[in-house]
């Protein structure tokens, strides 16, 4: 495609058009569903464009507008938002105390200077330390899941000097080049091997981490950091075994390592509390959050650590810094954010509403188990299990059809990830147990069972 300048200008002029209406007129939306589906195609990736229209069918949905706990399309249909964007909407689709403060902070400052004292990152960071568990005090802002670990692992090796990592089957932390290392699955890793030194022991086996742990310490090649997600979300909403967290945290304190909490997913109240390491009692050394963090309006994220962490980088400040994290008009999200969980009490509504859901949907498995074998999780981050990748598929395209948004794990059905905004009502609870068991029955007769 050649540079057409005239082109673009016509082109931002028509887009910007678009942005300022809330509604359009039915030749519009037809015109926005062909030109996405096209410059996807041509634009962004095309393989990607057909995985996302995998459970369309003959409907392609292109989102426009969202509130409370739904999306709705430039057609105005209404989805259901159990995915909340692989927990990013921990307060609803644009809440608007969130919103106001993004809005507010807009009207007078976008982006900080680089050079002035920013007040709201200090703010921020002052909050965080109030929010988190134990010693953990100090806060790097990022803009994404990935880059909180990629933060994590650099403050990791410069407190202990080390650059052997430990992960866990299963794990997923990011795909930057860092935190991809600690990212378990083959399909994401092999194509950018070798990565950073990284072991992989069983999620919530802990003589399989001590082993690594000690031979590692016995060998020399010391393990600079341990790092776990308190629930694994691609791998599947595994739950950290009673006693797993506790004994990763007594085996890093023997050896020297630094223990990091992946709540990138899990934290700010989806688990049923702030953060998910509270139902075990456990503190880490460094903690990386994201998704939810900016309440899903902006994108934050942050690398959490205690004082012992960050003295090397009190050393030089200029070690690890990034232009656009910690931004005014992200900070205000995440202060709105963390306002709204605690004036709204979310963590513990996740943890009621999860209670509510998980013996329901528990329920449905033992009446359909040739479909269904079971879900698990805690507090609003669960997960549905099938007994096989296409049962799964085909039970979310019938949700789909339904208008209930839901997901697999990366590339695999198999597990369904229910994690809808906190602040879903129950009787939407209830629409969508009852589009569950009426989708599990189309599945039924479709493959005989």
């Amino acid at each position: 495609m050649s540079q057409n300048l005239k082109g673009a200008r016509e082109q931002s002029a028509y887009v910007l058009d678009l942005i300022g209406k809330k509604t359009l007129s039915p030749p519009e939306q037809k015109r926005v569903i062909e030109e996405s589906v096209q410059y996807w195609n041509e634009n962004v990736n095309p393989a990607f464009l057909e995985y996302r229209k995998s459970v369309s069918t003959d409907y392609t949905a292109v989102e426009w507008s969202d509130g409370g706990s739904v999306f709705r399309d430039v057609q105005g249909k209404e989805f259901l938002d159990m995915l909340g964007g692989f927990g990013i909407y921990v307060t609803g689709h644009r809440h608007p105390k969130v919103l106001k403060a993004v809005q507010d902070q807009l009207e007078k400052q976008a982006i900080h200077s680089q050079e002035l004292i920013d007040p709201l990152r200090t703010y921020l960071a002052r909050l965080v330390a109030m929010i988190t568990p134990g010693d953990l005090q100090y806060s790097f802002f990022t803009n994404s899941g990935t880059e909180s670990i990629e933060a994590c692992l650099k403050m990791a090796i410069l407190t202990t000097g080390r650059h052997h990592f430990v992960g866990t089957i299963g794990a997923f932390h990011g795909k930057s080049l860092g935190s991809l290392g600690g990212t378990s699955k083959a399909v994401f890793r092999e194509p950018f091997l070798p990565l950073k030194r990284w072991t992989h022991v069983p999620f919530g086996d802990a003589d399989a981490l001590r082993m690594v742990v000690a031979s590692g310490d016995f060998s020399g090649d010391r393990v600079a950091a341990v790092v776990i997600e308190p629930i694994q979300g691609e791998g599947g909403i595994n739950v950290a075994p009673p006693g797993y967290l506790a004994a990763a945290r007594e085996i890093c304190d023997k050896y020297g390592a630094v223990l990091v909490f992946d709540e990138v997913q899990s934290g700010m109240g989806r688990s049923g509390k702030m953060f998910c390491c509270e139902h075990d009692g456990v503190v880490p050394d460094l903690m990386a959050l994201g998704k939810g963090f900016g309440g899903g309006v902006m994108p934050i994220g942050a690398c959490v650590g205690t004082r012992r962490t960050w003295e090397r980088y009190m050393d030089n400040p200029f070690l690890h810094t990034t232009t656009f994290g910690g931004n005014p008009v992200c900070c205000a999200a995440a202060i709105a954010t963390i306002h709204v969980l605690l004036d709204e009490d979310l963590p513990k509504q996740a943890g009621e509403k999860g209670e509510y859901l998980l013996p329901r949907m528990n329920a449905l498995a033992n009446r359909y188990p040739k479909v269904m074998k079971g879900a698990r999780g805690r507090g609003l981050m669960l997960g549905m299990e099938f007994t096989d990748h296409d049962l799964g598929y085909a039970v979310a395209k019938a949700l789909f059809g339904r208008g209930i948004l839901i997901s697999g794990t990366y590339i695999n059905a198999q597990v369904l990830r229910v994690e809808p905004p906190l602040v879903i009502s129950y009787p939407e609870i209830d629409r969508f147990l009852g589009a569950l068991e009426a989708s599990i029955q189309d599945v039924y007769k479709e493959h005989g069972l």
